[in-house]
């Protein structure tokens, strides 16, 4: 029934489903997996970046422009846990105000419960349903944690890195991490003075390490571009939207949305996997035994790897003598 009512449109049931599959996805493993066959039509799109940099406003910008070409959408907010409290303030929400009211879309706010690489474990799970649930655009903001965030690149198929003046030297655009994920890459804030210097960065970047540059097949290669927007004075978000277009247009006309979308499930089925593998095998070992080893290590008899490899061979030892 739940199922029925999520197809049909009905937000109050979509809400309470969405609330299971983050809090006890085990109970409601078989409506995820009724829900999947229906998913798969909507284009993801991730928005990552350093905080500061304005994502949660060029969010709601992009979600009007998207209304106004009549796009459903559906927002998928991801706020920091705290370390201490276990609680999030999840303020994206509030931060997109402005988009209550209207039933072309839907936001959700869901903190990641310490999980690194901006997203939470749900979030993957969020999306499909968000994308069963008829929704033409699921749009996912990160936490915005750095560099190391690149989780988002295993799930959206077209990515937007943005970038602001005035947040660190230029050399911040050249390093590896977060700007070799972008299908797009974003200047936002382009009002303010730098927005140009931040803008020539990018482009030496892109210059000096993007793959595209220096493939034989350049011709039928993305090469990322570089939009300059500001929410201050609502300009470059039609472009932003135009580039979105291009690049869905450029998965489609080039068989790469097939390509992408293998490779993030595989990635997906291989995470899921260590994950489940590792529960598994932690259940079965005796948490004394555990617990011996690493108060070995806390009196540096042992270090960490050398523990990993005693236990593992403690555990090959008993299952030979089985």
């Amino acid at each position: 029934m739940i199922v029925q009512d999520i197809l049909d449109g009905n937000r109050r049931a979509l809400s309470r489903f969405l609330t299971s599959v983050e809090n006890r996805r085990e109970l409601v493993q078989a409506e995820l997996t009724e829900l999947y066959q229906h998913s798969g039509n909507s284009h993801i799109i991730g928005v990552t970046g350093a905080p500061g940099t304005g994502k949660s406003s060029l969010v709601t910008a992009l979600v009007k422009q998207l209304r106004m070409q009549d796009q459903t959408v559906a927002v998928i907010a991801v706020d920091p846990t705290s370390p201490f409290s276990g609680g999030a303030i999840l303020g994206d929400r509030i931060r997109m105000r402005d988009l209550s009211g209207d039933k072309g879309v839907y936001i959700r706010s869901m903190a990641t419960r310490g999980n690194l690489g901006g997203l939470a474990i749900a979030t993957q799970d969020m999306a499909r349903v968000l994308s069963a649930a008829g929704y033409d655009i699921v749009l996912i903001e990160t936490v915005g944690a750095g560099q190391s965030e690149v989780d988002i690149v295993r799930l959206a198929h077209t990515t937007l890195v943005v970038e602001a003046p005035n947040l660190g030297d230029d050399v911040q655009a050249i390093k590896a991490g977060i700007l070799e994920t972008a299908d797009i890459l974003v200047v936002n804030k382009c009002d303010l003075a730098g927005a140009e210097k931040t803008k020539r960065a990018l482009n030496a970047m892109l210059e000096l390490g993007h793959p595209t540059k220096h493939h034989d097949d350049i011709e039928i290669m993305w090469i990322p571009p570089i939009v300059e927007t500001s929410t201050k004075t609502k300009s470059g978000i039609d472009q932003l939207v135009a580039s979105i277009h291009d690049h869905r247009a450029y998965l489609s006309d080039h068989n790469v949305l097939t390509q992408v979308r293998t490779q993030n499930l595989s990635d997906e089925f291989y995470q899921r996997l260590q994950v489940s593998l590792f529960k598994r095998f932690v259940a079965t070992i005796d948490d004394n035994r555990i617990a011996g080893i690493i108060n070995r290590m806390a009196k540096y008899e042992i270090e960490p790897q050398q523990g990993v490899d005693k236990l593992l061979a403690e555990i090959d030892f008993i299952q030979s003598q089985e």
